[in-house]
């Protein structure tokens, strides 16, 4: 793989995540604070929060998208 290459998936990447980041900091700023699934427990002065709901859908969306680009 030449380096141009790599720069430019670098690139994509980068945008990619920038685009992700700006579409999470705008949600929040309406409510929006995770999927359906997502285990939270909150106690006096103790909060848990484990996105599962959120970890699923990631997954299946990361899969949908390698096997678009990386099929054989």
């Amino acid at each position: 793989m030449e380096w141009q290459n790599l720069a430019k998936i670098l690139m994509f990447f980068g945008v990619l995540l920038l685009g992700l980041g700006a579409i999470l900091y705008i949600l929040s700023r309406f409510g929006f604070h995770g999927l359906w699934g997502d285990i939270v427990v909150k106690r006096e002065n103790f909060t848990f929060w484990f996105p599962l709901g959120t970890c699923i859908v990631i997954s299946l969306l990361l899969t949908i998208i390698a096997n678009l680009f990386f099929r054989r």
